[in-house]
């Protein structure tokens, strides 16, 4: 090819890559600013309704379950009432069950 074919490629194809770019960066501000304002906008609603707002009860959830579980909530505790202690095998004497015959009409 010659020189003036592979420039008007390379330029073009630069021109194309900052476009993609550009849009990529407008997209990813508008979410952000979507996002702020949604939740400016529960927040507000909470202090009007009186209620605490919801990015904050969902976010005190997840940190209140975090905490419980890396306290060991996953770790071996009290058995339930009645049920046999771990690692304590119990055997039984297996019977065979017979279907109820039903009567001929």
């Amino acid at each position: 090819m010659n020189p003036v074919a592979d420039l008007l490629g390379r330029v073009a194809g630069f021109a194309l890559r900052l476009a993609l770019g550009l849009a990529a960066a407008v997209f990813l501000v508008s979410l952000l600013l979507a996002s702020v304002l949604a939740v400016a906008g529960m927040s507000l609603w909470a202090l009007f309704t009186g209620r605490r707002p919801a990015p904050l009860v969902v976010f005190g959830r997840m940190r209140e379950r975090s905490r419980q579980y890396s306290q060991g909530v996953w770790r071996a505790g009290p058995a339930a009432p009645g049920a046999a202690p771990r690692g304590e095998v119990v055997d039984v004497d297996a019977r065979e069950v017979e279907e109820p015959r039903r009567p001929q009409p």
